[in-house]
């Protein structure tokens, strides 16, 4: 069934090239397509046609070779067989312009890792599925190293990608074509279509040092959906357990030497965080009529996963354990009224050294009833646990067909929902005193994005006196509808306890709840309309243009343009180029979302709050309404295919004007604090420093993308060499100092590695095959523990890594019987990062936004059966 669906489709597709018969994107998204649709009566063998992508333009797919603009297009089985389990580090490992990193410790990024296309934030790259629009992730970055800070992206780690039959990138921008968030390119997951058969599959895998142990489990199942209709339904499980790649701090190796009890040994853990659990499960089907088709698909999955947090020094955190840099002892007061006062207790000696625990101990024992310090509760002091439990669903509904003569049709309906619920461990709320939540856990609250979309496209081609006699025309409309809900977390998470008046800090330590002020769900909804025409002018030269018009309910209009061109000098060679003009819209998160986390900044840990632009607090310090960023993008580049070689050589240019992202922290004095309670704001009391999302830089990215391959009967049997690199460089054009600092400007600017790259070998022989992929990653900057300064003499932590090969190799066999197994190791040599300068301040043994990761080698094994 599946090789005659292949027929068909290649049949359909090679006329529709030839002839150029149309299609929506919707028509072809893979090369099964149709593959519910009944048998032919024929003994024709399958005809073989290049895989095709829907990207670039909205007319007509087309392969690799022959598009106009730059598109990766990679092969679901190749994909699911990277030794990562996640879908981020398989991206990361093929396409080189795409970086993820490990993310340690950053708040909810832990949960939902940004990722980067081209140098650009996560929220510049759109992604579908199916050639449909996918929702945003709940989680704001808020700590995102500069680069990615204060984007909201979407969560593309939510598919098992046993369910995909090919991801195709397209790099280049393309906001006139798909909308807002288009600027670094397209990101699109085809699934499979099967109706019948299926595959189950086992994944284990542990690192070099013994530790991350991964087990995974899959299974994928293709039934038949009335008799001309399919539904492949595919489920992925897994759990991974932590790493550790961490040093003794040495504040916590001295507090143990001055004899404090409880301090472990590290004392905060940098490493991959625990997932408990991550289950995956996705739907694909659809039902072929004789005019109209039915099609659908959705995904649901839900993840926990937990990280440690900073170390809370008994002896000089301020907020819990001292206000004056550990000098002394914060003791509260319980009964204030009785005229009872409570003893200083000294910690350090008049040289600064700290004083023995026993003495503290006896201080402290000696204290009178009513007067409470938490170091009687935390000897050793803290290492807060933060994690979060994600929930992802989405349903896609549409029909398609052909209305009169020629003119295709797709309407479709969607709508996702992502939410994710934080929690705390081992923490406090250091302002209850000894009223304390059982177990010292904590619920902060949740963050909920919910996205519909409703989409008509129209595809047709027409005939005209010019060229080739054919003008392929799409056009279409599309209504969108965003709520970013903020959900109030327990009352502990939040509350202002009796002690805070006395200078100790409220809230959960670490991540404070969401109160009921910030609580509630802020929407907006925009429509638009849009036109896409190509035309093959002659045999050598195609041209195309899109344009599209967007209107927002809470900041009006935009409207953007992209012109595309292709000449084919000759069967082997082709020039091809593009030029447009993009946007992102902020979102409803950005506009309107608050949180007060817990960050290390010039050299000390301190509560600061990102609030709303809107907020009282944060126009005090100057914070405007937000509006979209604009761009442009020019890419121009060459493609060669011949005698077995794929080369395809595209240099870009992005432009990006007021940019969206965090402003620096701004620091509330005392004088600020007071002015600000006595106006209304009583939060004011207990944050240091004020954060909120701003317009305000703009950049300049430029780069060159290299994709070669070359197939071969090399070895006896099916070869295939494959490079691909990317050299990328952004640079700050214009910003506002104090606005954003040349700390962040130069992370923006260094931190991802300029020239990255891969050589790969794949070879199939019969029952055998095995891969070979040697990885380059250039040298990168990393402002350790975002110190926010740039020079060590300034106090700051910066680190200068060097570039690194790594290898990554795969050997298995697939028997006739459908059992197949694999052994495979990625990072085969166990490269490892230089060891990190600063590793005493935070025990980090190694930079923690290493582009290649920190934990070492890894080795697995997979073993699965297809029927």
């Amino acid at each position: 069934m599946r090789s005659i669906a292949r027929h068909r489709l290649a049949v359909a597709v090679a006329a529709m090239l030839a002839a150029s018969t149309t299609t929506s994107t919707a028509f072809a998204q893979s090369l099964d397509d149709v593959a519910a649709q009944p048998a032919p009566t024929t003994d024709e063998e399958p005809t073989v046609l290049d895989t095709v992508s829907v990207l670039g333009s909205r007319t007509k797919p087309r392969t690799e070779a022959s598009s106009a603009v730059p598109i990766d297009i990679l092969d679901g089985e190749e994909f699911h067989r990277q030794p990562s389990v996640d879908v981020l580090d398989k991206m990361r490992t093929l396409v080189p312009s795409f970086n993820v990193s490990t993310i340690p410790i950053d708040d909810a990024a832990t949960l939902v890792r940004p990722a980067n296309l081209r140098g650009l934030p996560p929220d510049n790259t759109l992604v579908l599925v199916n050639g449909k629009r996918r929702h945003r992730a709940a989680v704001i970055t808020f700590l995102g190293h500069g680069l990615s800070d204060g984007s909201q992206g979407p969560d593309i780690s939510v598919f098992p990608s046993m369910a995909l039959e090919q991801v195709e990138v397209l790099r280049d921008g393309a906001a006139a074509q798909y909308g807002s968030d288009a600027i670094a390119g397209v990101v699109n997951f085809s699934l499979r279509q099967r109706d019948q058969g299926g595959a189950v599959e086992a994944f284990a895998g542990e690192y070099y040092e013994g530790d991350g142990f991964t087990e995974q489990y899959s299974a994928q199942v293709g039934l038949p959906l009335t008799a001309r209709g399919f539904a492949t339904l595919t489920a992925e499980w897994r759990s991974a357990d932590a790493t550790s790649r961490s040093v003794q701090r040495d504040d916590a190796a001295a507090v143990a030497a001055a004899g404090y009890p409880g301090v472990a040994d590290p004392v905060q853990v940098w490493g991959s965080p625990q997932t408990h659990e991550d289950m995956k499960f996705v739907a694909n089907f659809g039902i072929s009529g004789d005019s109209v088709d039915f099609y659908g698909f959705g995904n649901y999955a839900k993840r926990d996963v937990e990280g440690s947090f900073y170390y809370r020094n008994p002896t000089d955190r301020a907020g819990v354990f001292s206000n004056d840099g550990g000098q002394t002892l914060l003791v509260g007061d319980l009964d204030t009224g009785n005229g009872v006062g409570c003893p200083t207790i000294a910690l350090r000696d008049a040289d600064g050294n700290l004083l023995p625990y026993a003495g503290v101990a006896a201080a402290v024992a000696a204290l009178p009833g009513e007067c409470f310090t938490h170091l009687s509760q935390f000897t050793g002091g803290f290492t807060p646990r933060f994690g979060g439990r994600m929930e992802d669903q989405s349903l896609v509904l549409g029909l398609k067909g052909m209305w009169g003569e020629g003119w295709y049709w797709d309407i479709s309906g969607s709508r996702g929902r992502n939410e994710v619920e934080f929690y705390m461990l081992d923490t406090v709320n250091a302002s209850l005193g000894p009223d304390q939540p059982a177990d010292n856990e904590f619920a902060p609250g949740a963050n909920v994005q919910t996205e519909t979309n409703f989409n008509f496209d129209l595809v047709r081609d027409l005939d005209v006196g010019f060229g080739t006699g054919v003008l392929s025309l799409a056009m279409g409309a599309e209504w969108r509808e965003e709520e970013f809900e903020v959900i109030a977390g327990d009352p502990s998470s939040y509350a202002i306890g009796p002690l805070v008046e006395q200078g100790i800090s409220l809230g959960s330590n670490g991540f404070n709840g969401f109160n009921p002020r910030v609580a509630g769900s802020h929407s907006r909804d925009n429509w638009a309309l849009y036109i896409d025409a190509e035309s093959q002018l002659t045999e050598q030269l195609l041209l195309a243009a899109a344009v599209r018009h967007e209107d927002f309910s809470d900041f009006g209009g935009t409207t953007n343009w992209k012109l595309t061109g292709r000449y084919d000098v000759s069967d082997a060679f082709a020039l091809r180029g593009a030029v447009s003009t993009g946007f992102r819209a902020p979102t409803p998160g950005q506009a309107n979302a608050e949180q007060v986390i817990t960050e290390f900044a010039d050299g000390h840990l301190l509560d600061s709050a990102t609030l709303a632009p809107t907020n009282p607090i944060a126009a005090f310090y100057g914070a405007e309404p937000l509006q979209p960023e604009e761009s442009s993008n020019a890419s121009l580049g060459v493609v060669w295919n011949s005698g077995g070689w794929l080369t395809t050589l595209d240099a870009y240019r992005i432009d990006t004007e007021d940019r969206i992202a965090l402003s620096a922290g701004f620091e509330v004095t005392d004088a600020d604090r007071a002015a600000l309670v006595a106006g209304g704001n009583p939060e004011a009391a207990s944050i240091s420093q004020v954060k909120f999302f701003v317009n305000d830089f703009d950049t300049t990215t430029t780069g060159v993308d290299l994709v070669s391959s070359y197939t071969s009967q090399h070895f006896g049997g099916d070869t295939t060499y494959s490079l691909a690199a990317n050299w990328n460089r952004t640079e700050v054009d214009d910003f506002t100092p104090g606005i954003i600092s040349e700390a962040r400007v130069k992370k923006i600017e260094e931190s991802l590695p300029r020239t990255k790259g891969y050589l790969g070998i794949e070879h199939q022989r019969q029952v055998f095959h095995a891969s070979l992929r040697l990885h380059y990653y250039g040298s990168f900057y990393e402002d350790h523990l975002d110190s926010d300064v740039v020079l060590a003499a300034d106090g700051g932590l910066p680190i200068h890594g060097d570039s690194a090969v790594t290898v990554d190799a795969d050997i298995g066999w697939k028997f006739a019987s459908g059992l197949y197994f694999s052994l495979g190791a990625q990072n085969l040599f166990d490269e490892m990062p230089d060891e990190n300068p600063w590793s005493g301040v935070a025990g980090a043994r190694y930079p923690v936004h290493t582009p290649y990761g920190f934990n070492g080698g890894f080795y697995y094994a997979r073993v699965g059966y297809e029927f």
